[in-house]
């Protein structure tokens, strides 16, 4: 069980090249790459997002990238000589325009120009790519190592909340069996009180805790909670289990209310609040489990 909250880091250093990848990740509901590195690792870009993909499957992930290229080699540079043209056709164009300004373009300053002259990159290179993306996976591994520690620090809260909830769900239990014969009691002392002196119809008398006790029976509310607890801690043992546990924990809250809802009871009122309070716990927990 994973967390999706984490932080991993990775360093690549070998003759001048320099390479460190960070990546952090929060919850979310899906895999959401934000990516940030060097204009040059462009395109690197497909390969890094299938490298996390390899390793993540929800949260938002920042990933970043710092690079530093000191190898000794020779010095490849790109010219793009179209720019450079328009640069000298504006100049061109500003010192005819303009009366008092001398056109003083010379090679020098062309080429200190924005992208007129650039220098090749890493990209050239044929195994950059496999080493971005290894440094990029072993980033990830970290990030997992501290998620997988992190997971099961909420797979025992969770659970804990997970035994309280049992708890009530056993409290309700013994408690609901005991409010249809306290009606039928209660019923009877009423109708003794209303009709001193009067025999009772006892038949009567069941009708009314029949249509009672079929009424607020929750023995179907019950059985589904302990369906829905062994389920819960089957998933707990599985993979990727965020998703599925969000879903069933909207299962024990439906219960929770159609509980809160029949019961006729302060003592049953009481364990659906208490219940419904647990229910609440672990599902914002289960909101930062991939």
């Amino acid at each position: 069980m994973y967390s999706m909250t984490g932080y991993g880091k990775a360093e690549y250093s070998k003759e001048g090249l320099d390479i460190t990848v960070e990546i952090k990740s929060v919850n979310n509901r899906f895999l959401d790459l934000n990516s940030k590195y060097p204009r040059s690792f462009v395109g690197f870009d497909d390969a890094i997002r299938k490298a996390v993909q390899s390793k993540l499957s929800r949260g938002r992930v920042d990933l970043f990238v710092t690079f530093s290229d000191n190898r000794e080699r020779a010095v490849d540079l790109n010219v793009d000589v179209p720019l450079a043209r328009s640069y000298a056709e504006a100049a061109k164009l500003l010192s005819g325009e303009i009366e008092g300004i001398t056109n003083d373009l010379t090679v020098t300053s062309l080429m200190r120009l924005p992208d007129v002259v650039s220098q090749k990159n890493a990209e050239c290179d044929e195994d950059f790519e496999r080493i971005i993306v290894e440094v990029v996976l072993a980033a990830c591994d970290n990030l997992n190592n501290m998620r997988a520690a992190e997971g099961e620090k909420l797979k025992a809260e969770i659970l804990s909340h997970l035994a309280v909830i049992e708890e009530i769900v056993g409290q309700i239990k013994t408690r609901a069996p005991q409010i249809q014969a306290e009606y039928r009691s209660k019923l009877k002392e009423r109708i003794e009180e209303i009709l001193s002196g009067t025999d009772i119809d006892e038949a009567r008398l069941l009708n009314e805790v029949a249509f009672f006790a079929d009424k607020s029976n929750i023995d179907e509310e019950i059985a589904r909670l302990y369906s829905h607890i062994s389920q819960f801690r089957k998933i707990c043992d599985t993979e990727n289990a965020g998703r599925k546990l969000d879903f069933l924990i909207q299962e024990f809250n439906r219960e929770a209310n159609t509980i809160c809802s029949k019961a006729n009871d302060v003592t049953l009122t009481s364990c659906g609040l208490e219940l419904k309070s647990e229910i609440e716990k672990i599902r914002e927990q289960i909101q930062n489990l991939e």
